[in-house]
């Protein structure tokens, strides 16, 4: 018999399925890229047939490749399934939750008090993944609930809205446009940015925003806001953030905000989760969502 695929390497499989690219998938994992190489050639070794193939546009799954997504799909929802059965036999009653980056920032430490605060007795576990990441994890039934920022809520998800928040533009006050109030949405567009993963909400606001323009390839491409705020900082070029992620480098002023006209770079951060909300987490979010 075959060895068997192991489970990381499954979830290696489904990540780059989901994020359509490799080092989008190492960095889901936290993987270092060459490792998530090694891991996937190991898995096709094992299964005897190439699964995904690399382009200029990304990497997607071959014919063989779409087959064993869908099966491993399975084989890591089975896998969670036992691992939570077990721990709900055992009395464990845990609470997973996954915030993306700009909302565990700067919502999830009121939220997660006051979490505390309604179920002291209840173990709560809390990770930080790209608006992909977190999506993709409730889809498994990996968490309970679910934070994300930027993105159309895809079907089978119930969402309630706990926050506005909008894209600006920043950049170093050495750089060319650090006198500027504004730039133009086709001006942006021409001009090679810093910018999140693929996967994240802030970039894909960005991409909404700016499409069908041409768009320059990035300047950069960095895996966390706090990240791309220091390159732009150290003066790598202009990067479109948050509002609250940028405020208080604004005030410092260690960055410059610009506004960026011709597009609506105004987004709704929201709370995510499969079915019904669960009853003991429904007075948490109605305090966050107040607050807001």
């Amino acid at each position: 018999m075959s060895p068997r695929p192991d489970i990381p390497s499954l979830e290696l499989l489904v990540a780059v399925a989901d994020t359509g690219s490799l080092s989008g998938a190492a960095a889901l994992l936290g993987l270092a890229q060459p490792n998530a190489s090694r891991q996937l050639a190991r898995l096709e070794r094992r299964l005897g047939t190439r699964l995904i193939a690399r382009g200029a546009r990304g990497s997607e799954p071959t014919a063989a490749g779409r087959v064993a997504v869908e099966h491993a799909r399975r084989v890591l929802d089975a896998a969670d399934a036992l691992v939570d059965q077990v721990q709900a036999a055992a009395g464990a009653g845990r609470v997973c939750v996954l915030a993306s980056q700009t909302i565990a920032e700067h919502l999830m430490p009121a939220f997660l008090a006051s979490l505390a605060s309604h179920l002291p007795d209840t173990p709560v576990s809390f990770e930080v993944a790209n608006t992909t990441g977190v999506l993709s994890a409730l889809r498994r039934m990996r968490a309970d609930l679910g934070f994300v920022e930027g993105t159309d809520i895809p079907p089978g998800l119930s969402s309630r809205e706990v926050g506005r928040d909008r894209l600006v533009a920043v950049v170093a006050p050495t750089h060319p446009w650090a006198a500027r109030e504004r730039i133009d949405a086709d001006e942006l567009a021409r001009t090679p940015l810093v910018v999140r993963e693929e996967g994240s909400g802030t970039r894909d606001v960005l991409a909404r925003a700016l499409a069908p323009r041409t768009v320059a390839p990035p300047a950069l491409v960095l895996h966390s806001n706090a990240a791309v705020r220091t390159a732009v900082v150290g003066g790598a070029g202009c990067a479109l953030l948050s509002e609250l992620a940028v405020a208080d480098h604004v005030r410092s002023g260690h960055l410059r905000a610009l506004a960026v006209t011709g597009v609506d770079l105004r987004r709704s951060l929201r709370a995510v989760w499969i079915g019904d909300l669960p009853r003991r987490l429904a007075a948490p979010l109605d305090e966050l969502a107040g607050a807001a």
